[in-house]
């Protein structure tokens, strides 16, 4: 007896062998010039200032709207909502049909292939690679480093900061100069390699930490105001003067998940962002306080002709008794 081809069952699974979560938002999102981790106009209503977000967590796209944060979940989902659709079989239809995927009628017209050769898919997220470590003694440079930003060794350890020997992303060795300045940051299993001298695209690479990751959470509880900053070296600084103070991985708002923003709303009366004083650290600043009824303050611009943005390097040039009696000035202290 001779048979047709079996029909594949129409399941997520199916549709992902043929589509990536990146080309089910990107057909359907209204608008093609949003990005992937920065914050868009939300396709669910009209708005003034962007409050939607598609990114990368824990290595799988999925969406928020920070107007709305019932309306967040994977591709799937955000496919349901927008077109008010009763159940994800319904999804899967709409999905298999637009793109001429055949999954249902197991007669596929190719039109999906047309459709995603238009653009490049984006590049793979190599913070939630694998990635190995070799650590070693600090050397005494290493340490100088540190100790121009006034942190000993001590604070190091406490810090979970650590000299690297030997960098493997994916069981492979990767390569870092000898004669680079490099540092481990641990996070729960996972490592941030921190090259200060390195240009802005290695800096921070590799980097399998998640994007929602805080340093000093544990510092926020019953406080009165507390203070944000944007990387690890900031809190570091700013916890010598201000103790009720945590930080987050970098300026964006993937940065602040729900379960984040909940706790620091819980744990303190005021929340205030201390980002880069540069143009783009104001933006990113502003953006974000508007969202979570945040407050920020950063650097004095005055500094910003020395090339000072951050409390770190500030400390640096000027010492920590400037922050303080800035932030004595601020009556904050």
């Amino acid at each position: 007896m001779i048979t047709g081809k079996k029909r594949e069952t129409l399941t997520i699974e199916a549709v992902l062998k043929k589509l990536t979560p990146y080309d089910v938002f990107r057909w359907y999102m209204p608008t093609k010039d949003w990005k992937l981790n920065h914050v868009t106009y939300s396709p669910f209503r009209n708005e003034r200032n962007p409050s939607f977000l598609i990114g990368n967590k824990h290595g799988t796209l999925s969406f928020v709207d920070f107007g709305d944060t019932s309306k967040r979940g994977d591709c799937f989902k955000f496919v349901q909502l927008l077109f008010n659709l009763r159940s994800i079989d319904d999804v899967l239809k709409m999905i298999d049909r637009d793109f001429g995927l055949g999954i249902s009628s197991g007669k596929s017209t190719g039109e999906y292939k047309r459709i995603t050769s238009e653009y490049k898919q984006p590049e793979a997220d190599k913070r939630y690679s694998m990635i190995q470590v070799v650590t070693r003694k600090f050397t005494n440079e290493e340490l100088a480093y540190w100790n121009a930003y006034h942190q000993d060794l001590q604070d190091l350890k406490d810090n979970n900061i650590y000299s690297i020997k030997k960098v493997y992303l994916n069981k492979q060795l990767f390569s870092i100069n000898d004669n680079e300045l490099r540092f481990g940051y641990f996070y729960d299993g996972h490592w941030k390699i921190y090259r200060p001298f390195a240009d802005r695209k290695s800096k921070w690479v590799p980097n399998n930490v998640p994007i929602t990751a805080m340093d000093g959470k544990k510092d926020v509880q019953n406080c009165r105001i507390a203070f944000i900053n944007k990387s690890k070296k900031d809190y570091m600084v700013m916890k010598k003067i201000y103790p009720c103070c945590c930080a987050v991985q970098n300026e964006g708002i993937a940065c602040f998940s729900e379960e984040n923003v909940e706790y620091l709303k819980t744990n303190s009366d005021v929340q205030i962002l201390s980002f880069d004083s540069d143009v783009t650290g104001v933006q990113n600043s502003q953006q974000i306080t508007k969202l979570f009824d945040f407050e920020y303050m950063n650097v004095p611009k005055i500094y910003l002709k020395e090339g000072i943005k951050d409390w770190a390097d500030l400390a640096k040039t000027y010492g920590l008794k400037t922050i303080e009696d800035y932030l004595t000035q601020k009556q904050l202290l």
